[in-house]
């Protein structure tokens, strides 16, 4: 399936919240589809998550991947590619952390964005079968920075202060192991 171009901030469809998917739409080829392409742009872009609306599809599915091992964020354990329809977030406990987030869709910018820092997510899997996990740390926070595109909200949208906000190119500033 071929690659597709990434919107970017500015492109109303990465502000609108995104329809969820219709049971009869599980499992089909037009689904499918979608995800291979997702799963594709994913892999040339890089990065560890994707939403829908990225692509310029206004529906509630995300994929996300984690490889695991020592990254800026800390040690992360690895996470298959896995594909996340019609989610919701549930925050268990509403302590708080910081990280500086980057967006495919937001290229060249990072924003130290606070969220909560465990967290309950439901979904369906491309079949239907339900997901719930539990997740903490910046995995929690990679997964509400994915879901929030289903709800036309961006990491520049949940700054607290812009004056976090930099250029990739200027983080050494701030992060001096950036």
């Amino acid at each position: 399936m071929p690659v597709r171009p990434i919107l970017r901030m500015g492109h109303p469809i990465l502000r609108q919240v995104a329809a969820p998917l219709p049971k009869t739409a599980f499992g089909s080829a037009a689904l499918m589809a979608l995800i291979t392409d997702m799963v594709d742009t994913l892999a040339e872009a890089g990065g560890i998550g994707l939403a829908a609306p990225q692509i310029g599809v206004s529906v509630r599915v995300a994929i996300l991947q984690f490889r695991g091992g020592p990254t800026r964020y800390g040690h992360l354990e690895p996470m298959p590619l896995s594909v996340f329809v019609n989610p919701t977030i549930s925050v268990l406990d509403p302590s708080t952390a910081g990280y500086w987030e980057g967006c495919l869709s937001v290229p060249g910018l990072r924003g130290l964005v606070e969220r909560p820092q465990s967290i309950r997510v439901q979904a369906r899997d491309p079949e239907g079968n339900p997901i719930d996990l539990i997740r903490s740390g910046f995995p929690a926070t990679a997964f509400q920075h994915e879901f929030d595109h289903l709800d036309g909200v961006l990491y520049v949208d949940r700054l607290s202060d812009s004056r976090q906000l930099v250029f990739e190119s200027e983080l050494h500033h701030v992060l001096p192991d950036a």
